[in-house]
């Protein structure tokens, strides 16, 4: 079982978080609760986690600072952001400790629980001893300029946001099959990671992890649609090399098993 570090120090919301956690995986991970930064530093090593959930704004030391501190002794673990504010130079902090995800409060379930199957998957992959991609230090200018830009604000903008979809749709499109990260997309896009965070929520009102699987489940149903297709081949197709994994992805966003899935399909087209 993984340990996740939820670091708040507000209870309710400590409670909160916690309540969805135990709903979607209580057997996959045990909640470790923090009150500040300092003491989430502390409880993440005394108690051996892989996944940090850190709020921002904390007495003393913040999520920021314990990020960094978490990030400088564990060069795997998933770091993930949840807070109240919207700030860039937070979004931006947050490169720094190679942060996963920036979720805002309030954080629906089904988002929150997309980034912590994420982490768990991410969490198995790694070994202590592998050391993560450095990232790029220089990141284009117009970068930090546009993120200050309401997309509703100009024609111009609007326009942009368009061009900027459409290319990250035919990455998805033409990569979905692979081993792609948010962190892939954001380098063949030529944004810093915490930036394409924030302007992939602008174009699809959701974030990445979030709309990756719901593609990747969608190219699933087609091709489940095809008897001579074994699910485990399914899986491999679309991205996953876990066929368990992609079972439990699929059926969180399905509501039903790949293979239920399929004979529900054939059934239909045997009533036809």
């Amino acid at each position: 079982m993984k340990r996740v570090l939820i670091a708040d120090d507000e209870p309710i919301e400590r409670m909160i978080v916690t309540r969805t956690i135990q709903k979607y995986f209580p057997e996959e991970l045990a909640v470790v609760s923090a009150v500040n930064g300092r003491e989430a530093v502390e409880q993440f090593f005394a108690e051996n986690c892989q996944i940090a959930l850190l709020d921002i704004e904390m007495p003393g030391m913040n999520g920021l600072e314990a990020a960094e501190q978490i990030r400088e002794r564990d060069k795997n673990c998933s770091i993930i952001f949840l807070t109240a504010f919207d700030e860039f130079n937070y979004a931006k902090r947050a490169i720094a400790v190679r942060a996963m995800e920036y979720l805002l409060k309030p954080v629906e379930d089904q988002e929150l629980e997309a980034v912590l199957a994420e982490a768990i998957r991410i969490a198995d992959e790694h070994t202590d001893d592998r050391e993560a991609g450095e990232k790029k230090e220089d990141e284009p200018v117009f970068a930090e300029r546009d993120c200050h830009e309401d997309a509703a604000d100009t024609e111009r903008s609007r326009i942009r946001l368009q061009a900027v979809a459409g290319n990250i749709q035919a990455f998805i499109e033409h990569n979905y099959m692979d081993d792609i990260s948010l962190q892939t997309v954001a380098e063949a896009m030529n944004y810093s990671d915490a930036y394409f965070c924030k302007i992939f929520k602008q174009c699809f009102d959701k974030n990445f992890i979030v709309y990756l699987s719901e593609y990747r489940v969608a190219r699933a149903k087609e091709l489940l649609g095809d008897v001579l297709i074994n699910v485990k081949d399914v899986s491999q197709k679309v991205g996953y090399r876990d066929s368990n994994y992609f079972a439990k992805v699929f059926k969180r966003i399905a509501g039903v098993t790949p293979t239920e899935y399929r004979t529900q399909v054939l059934k239909e087209a045997g009533e036809r």
